[in-house]
């Protein structure tokens, strides 16, 4: 069973069920991937739809963390459940150590040697983080793993 029919089946079920706010998250997430085979005039791949779930999420972390900061605890906890609910559908989040030892993967992969090779990085360790790590903190822990790599490229000797 795929993604997309995972989520609709569960739509059918939280209707059924009287859940509206599991119904309505999942409503909007097929909406939204919907609207992104409107615009690109085909079907997403499987990819593509956890891709806009990831999305979801991120917009709901955003609004989680503008609620929260505005004192509307109320309004955070909701995104927050609805969070929750979409985070069903994605993978398993990597670890620390996960990540880390993708990252080091990568910069081997690519070659990368500096820190102007992050977006050589970013686009190989893009699909294996998708979904399962958020790509703000993977850049920043592939960039430190650059500066870090530059740095010892350059141990003070003349040039």
């Amino acid at each position: 069973m795929s993604l997309r029919d995972r989520v609709q089946s569960d739509i059918t079920a939280a209707m059924r069920g009287g859940d509206t706010l599991r119904r309505d998250v999942l409503c909007m997430a097929t909406n939204s991937a919907y609207n992104l085979e409107k615009k690109q005039q085909r079907p997403l791949t499987e990819d593509e739809f956890l891709a806009v779930l990831t999305r979801e999420v991120k917009t709901r972390r955003e609004s989680v963390e503008a609620y929260s900061n505005a004192g509307r605890t109320d309004l955070a906890a909701k995104e927050q459940a609805e969070i929750d609910i979409i985070a069903e559908y994605l993978p398993d989040a990597l670890t620390e150590d996960q990540i880390a030892a993708l990252i080091d993967e990568g910069i081997a992969a690519t070659g990368a040697t500096s820190a102007r090779d992050l977006g050589k990085v970013m686009g190989w360790l893009s699909p294996r983080t998708r979904g399962r790590a958020d790509g703000k903190v993977v850049s920043g822990l592939v960039a430190a793993a650059l500066a870090k790599a530059d740095l010892a490229g350059h141990d003070g000797g003349t040039h």
